[in-house]
């Protein structure tokens, strides 16, 4: 499983004063020695395999001044996206290319669609509609094409890397997950998240990547993260960049 935040499911939590501090784990046997990570979307903890739990909650604990500095500064200098309106002029992503977004009078309502021609984004709406009203008809729109795309594009992108690994996933669904990228479950059903469709092919296939490795390792453990880098050499470069953009994905 991917989250739209972390890829780690080991986390813990240490407290500076009144600030808590939470954190993801990572570990891994290439892994030799502990290394922190701060962004806006959180702290991340780089392990080797055998490292204990509360040697890293001290690790954290001593670098609390300098995690709680770096992640003031991350959200005063990066500030969150600006929300939605749906308004023509918008820009979008569809794999990592920029389309702008142009909001027409729909001459049949019902029966037009959305469409990407030109580096345009075109959605028809009635034109009866308030400005609320609008908006939730844009993005309705925007959603179901997006939907669209992400079923028919999303099982391309799955194909070499299942062949890579000599295997298949029993079925692949588009969902609307609240927190996550994608999953696997223990049938080998991969289920993406239609917004992923927005990031760059190489973003798009690091998380195809991470999901097929999940057929043959459930959980996040030392041999899941040695098979995914056998796949995918440069996972943590992709995964990174994944981490920055992801709240631009998430409308």
């Amino acid at each position: 499983m991917i989250s739209e935040a972390q890829s780690s499911s080991e986390r813990s939590q240490v407290r500076y004063g009144t600030t808590v501090i939470p954190f993801a784990i990572e570990r891994g046997r290439r892994v030799k020695t502990v290394s922190i990570a701060v962004d806006r979307y959180g702290v991340l903890v780089r392990a080797p395999a055998e490292t204990a739990l509360d040697r890293l909650d001290e690790i954290v604990r001593g670098k609390a001044r300098w995690i709680t500095e770096r992640l003031r500064r991350f959200r005063e200098l990066s500030p969150s996206p600006s929300a939605r309106e749906f308004v023509s002029g918008e820009t979008f992503l569809y794999f990592g290319r920029q389309a702008r977004l142009v909001v027409i009078p729909a001459e049949k309502p019902f029966t037009q669609r959305a469409r990407l021609t030109s580096g345009k984004l075109t959605v028809p709406v009635a034109a009866n509609l308030g400005s609320r009203e609008r908006a939730a008809a844009v993005r309705k729109q925007l959603v179901a094409w997006y939907r669209g795309k992400a079923a028919e594009r999303l099982p391309e992108r799955v194909e070499p890397w299942r062949a890579r690994l000599g295997l298949a996933p029993a079925e692949i669904l588009i969902r609307s997950q609240e927190k996550r990228w994608a999953s696997c479950d223990g049938q080998g059903i991969l289920r993406f998240n239609w917004r992923i469709i927005q990031a760059p092919v190489s973003l798009i296939d690091y998380v195809v990547a991470h999901e097929l490795v999940h057929l043959l390792h459930r959980h996040h453990t030392p041999d899941f993260w040695a098979a995914l880098g056998r796949l995918l050499p440069d996972y943590e470069e992709r995964r990174d960049a994944l981490r920055r953009i992801g709240e631009r994905l998430v409308w």
